[in-house]
């Protein structure tokens, strides 16, 4: 079995805190030792890289027309003569360090007609198994501890890949109705792709995120989510906290941000109590 363990975070959905998740507990896994590499799929806005301030950089890069090979090159058919001639420079240059623990793969421009160029291919195995074949042979000789990937808010041919490749599946959901319906297609989707493709996929954490405790809804829909979820609801809800988005605005987290308000503290302490639970469920 691999040495390094890998998780994705995904769910059919924007706007749940899916590159935040992302962010937050690859910090908080490397406040606890591990060494972190973070790739970020979810397309080409790049949200992960500007979370962590290093998209100008890359972006510089992309202009000088210096982005190859690219994360969005680990896919195609190509890869392996790449890696060849290239190296170790093949991975390690796409690699950044962000300042806060985690290193990251930036997300590319490539990823966005990357769908479409996987579905032409028919075998499905081959079609779906491209970054697991990639993580494994190219970034498990790095030595990472673990493996976090920010996938897609859609179901397609690049978030298929990434699950296949992590297997393990955290899901930040808000706490509403719409989420939960969401996180249960999820779960049977997972069930449904696990048998057909004979891989084990699992819904290894759901994080409650933006929660407010000030009000009776938000703790209503919390209790379902426990009751539909018992053993995949994380133990810490992430309160909602503006300090958590202007932190992102500086391209920092909020582990590098002086932010002493209650929420921002709770946040910090519940990235960190869920980055401890995580490492123990995997």
């Amino acid at each position: 079995m691999s040495r390094t363990l890998r998780a994705g975070a995904f769910l059919d959905k924007g706007g749940t805190g899916k590159t935040t998740t992302v962010a937050h507990l690859g910090v908080a896994l490397s406040e606890l030792g591990r060494d972190v590499l973070l790739v970020d799929l979810a397309g080409k806005q790049a949200d992960l890289a500007k979370n962590f301030g290093v998209w100008d950089e890359y972006s510089e890069r992309i202009e000088a027309e210096d982005d190859w090979p690219n994360v969005s090159t680990a896919f195609r058919e190509q890869w392996g003569r790449i890696a060849s001639k290239l190296g170790d420079e093949a991975v390690e240059g796409m690699i950044f360090e962000t300042g806060e623990g985690p290193d990251i793969i930036p997300a590319h421009p490539g990823l966005d007609g990357l769908d479409t160029e996987l579905n032409e291919i028919e075998d499905t195995h081959e079609r779906y198994s491209r970054f697991d074949d990639f993580l494994t042979e190219y970034v498990e000789p790095l030595d990472y501890d673990f493996v976090f990937l920010d996938l897609p808010g859609s179901t397609n041919n690049v978030s298929y890949n990434g699950l296949w490749a992590v297997r393990n599946v955290v899901v930040p959901v808000e706490a509403g109705p719409f989420e939960a319906r969401q996180a249960g297609r999820l779960r049977d989707d997972l069930s449904r792709i696990s048998s057909s493709f004979d891989v084990e996929l699992s819904l290894t954490m759901l994080v409650l995120n933006k929660t407010d405790s000030r009000t009776r809804l938000s703790a209503e829909f919390a209790e379902e989510y426990k009751q539909e979820y018992p053993e995949a609801v994380a133990s810490a809800q992430v309160p909602r906290s503006q300090a958590i988005r202007n932190a992102a605005n500086d391209g920092k987290t909020l582990f590098a941000s002086d932010a002493s308000s209650t929420t921002a503290e709770r946040a910090r302490e519940a990235f960190m109590e869920n980055a401890e639970e995580l490492l123990k469920r995997l």
